[in-house]
């Protein structure tokens, strides 16, 4: 417990910052949650609009959903949106950048490599 205190005094990447908790105490409104637990907050004249994630921070764990509503693209908050979902769209997924799921191109070329058959014409 004391270390997570020390942890949103001096880091930025853990969660919150005690400035973001502050300014979402007095005058932050929460106005949803997402499937990761992400919480969205917006001031009471919707002038800020911002995102507390649940663990650490990286704005790819943002679902485009809510990626519409914190750029204000769209007034209305997700859960007052239909959205359709088509059968060719994929389920979100924050960056796998630095992880074993990236996509290492020099992976795939190897794979590719080793299925290709030279061509030799017939003696």
């Amino acid at each position: 417990m004391l270390i997570n205190f020390f942890k949103s005094i001096f880091t930025w990447w853990n969660t919150q910052t005690v400035g973001t908790f502050l300014f979402t105490l007095f005058s932050g409104k929460l106005v949803g949650v997402d499937q990761f637990g992400n919480r969205y907050h917006q001031n009471k004249d919707d002038s800020k609009r911002w995102v507390i994630y649940n663990g650490d921070v990286d704005s790819s764990r943002i679902p485009p959903e809510w990626h519409l509503w914190i750029h204000k693209t769209s007034l209305s908050t997700p859960d007052k949106i239909k959205f359709e979902n088509h059968d060719w769209m994929k389920e979100h997924h924050p960056n796998y950048t630095g992880s074993k799921l990236a996509y290492s191109p020099s992976k795939s070329k190897k794979e590719k490599k080793d299925s290709y058959k030279k061509w030799q014409p017939e003696s």
